[in-house]
């Protein structure tokens, strides 16, 4: 087995958190706010396992994708958010609850596997554990529709967002005579923003088509709220987005967009906002939901010793019974709760159930234009969009970053957008050609 020590002992307790996402941020929060002491003595060791060197904020994606700010305000690295513990650049292979050790492959050697590995794709190693926290979010199921995962572009496996936002701004940018077409699939919260934001970057030099297989666009807003969908509504007029509803993304090739209705759109883009997949992890198989999701127990246990949350559990809301939403929030707030349950299990306490009610929903249309839900009461416009902003700054994991948002929309607001968009240049598109074949 691999030991990992600090201090030159052995810790008492090895945590290891799944995943470089919200989840394992706040899960290794929460622990610090109430057992940081035995952290940083070496007590307790804490180790994170992730493809990805850095977190991802996605709550200002929008933004990026409309250069309003620069992709870097996104990106923390792990290290920095999480300065007390041990991260480890690979991806799990298999969870052994019954033995707590969890398999997993470094990602140099996935670069380059070694003769004789019990994996095909590289060197597995073992490491022990007293708690475990699968944290490993969802991914846009891109091969069920034939090409997109050749041909188009999704927001949440690493580094989508960077080539998807280099795409975008060359096609905004081109000054020909042809109008290029980007096509956004699924109208849920994240491909109305998604909508917006390339429309509100190209202007009348970028067309964009929302398809929405449901009668209406935002469902999870439209009958609680039907006042903030009405005002999506209008902002994706005012942006000249055209919606197209009842019908779905067929197929896609590498200039066309194929839809369920026998359309064909010339498309330079197709971005999938199609929902997520659990990214699973293999093991713990009788423990998943029918979606692959791991099924929590009232204070987010799996199994003694696992833990989960997010977009890769199904986790029961506290007082309607049905699964939370699969979002941002619903995963900080079960990160929070695991890290807080498991300083009470060091310390032979019982652990407490996940008893977060939710608080609300948000969408923006550009800087001053956003719809929100907070505890049930709406709000549009500047309102509505300082909310957000506040919200999102409130959960960014650098201090340092947060402000350099700040100073960026002050810049937009005294100077027009902060973030230019650039002409394209030959290293832009061969940077973007090499990361779409990789």
């Amino acid at each position: 087995m691999t030991t990992l020590v600090r201090g030159g002992h052995r810790a008492r307790y090895r945590v290891v958190l799944l995943g470089g996402g919200y989840v394992t941020l706040h899960a290794y929060a929460g622990l610090m706010r109430h057992a940081g002491r035995a952290v940083r003595a070496g007590d307790v060791q804490v180790v994170v396992i992730s493809t990805d060197d850095a977190h991802s904020f996605h709550g200002f994606t929008g933004e990026v994708l409309a250069g309003l700010l620069p992709y870097d305000r996104t990106r923390t690295p792990l290290v920095d958010a999480m300065p007390h513990a041990h991260v480890v650049l690979g991806r799990a292979t298999a969870i052994d609850a019954e033995h707590r050790v969890v398999r997993y492959v470094l990602a140099d050697d996935e670069s380059d596997p070694r003769p004789g590995s019990p994996s095909d794709t590289g060197y597995e190693r073992v490491l022990d554990y007293d708690a475990l926290v699968v944290g490993t979010g969802g991914r846009e199921p891109a091969t069920t529709v034939p090409g997109l995962a050749e041909h188009g572009f999704t927001l949440r496996a690493p580094g989508d967002i960077a080539v998807l936002t280099d795409r975008v701004r060359e096609a905004a940018a081109h000054r020909g005579l042809r109008r290029h077409t980007v096509v956004v699939a699924g109208g849920g919260m994240a491909g109305v923003e998604m909508a917006a934001a390339v429309a509100d970057l190209g202007g009348a030099r970028v067309r964009v088509e929302l398809v929405h297989s449901g009668d209406a666009i935002l469902p999870e807003l439209r009958d609680d709220q039907p006042r903030l969908a009405r005002r999506a509504d209008q902002e994706l007029r005012r942006l000249g987005v055209r919606v197209r509803l009842g019908v779905r993304l067929a197929s896609v090739t590498e200039d066309h967009a194929y839809l369920s209705d026998g359309t064909s759109l010339p498309a330079s883009t197709v971005i999938a906002t199609i929902g997520q997949r659990p990214v699973q992890v293999p093991g713990l198989d009788a423990h998943r939901d029918p979606r692959g999701r791991l099924v929590t127990r009232p204070d987010l246990s799996v199994v003694d010793g696992v833990w989960a949350a997010g977009d890769a559990a199904c986790v029961v809301h506290p007082t309607s019974g049905e699964p939370v939403p699969a979002n941002a929030l619903w995963a900080i707030k079960g990160g929070e709760h695991v890290g807080r349950n498991l300083a009470r299990t060091f310390r032979g306490r019982p652990t407490k159930p996940f008893a977060y009610r939710g608080l609300g929903q948000a969408a923006s249309f550009g800087v001053g234009r956003s719809i929100s839900e907070l505890y049930g009461i709406p709000f549009t416009g500047w309102v509505a969009w300082v909310l957000r902003l506040t919200f999102f700054l409130r959960f960014m994991p650098s201090r340092r970053k947060a402000g350099q948002v700040v100073a960026d929309f002050a810049r937009h607001a005294a100077h027009g957008r902060s973030t230019p968009v650039p002409e394209p240049a030959e290293v832009a598109v061969a940077g973007l050609a090499t990361a779409r074949t990789a």
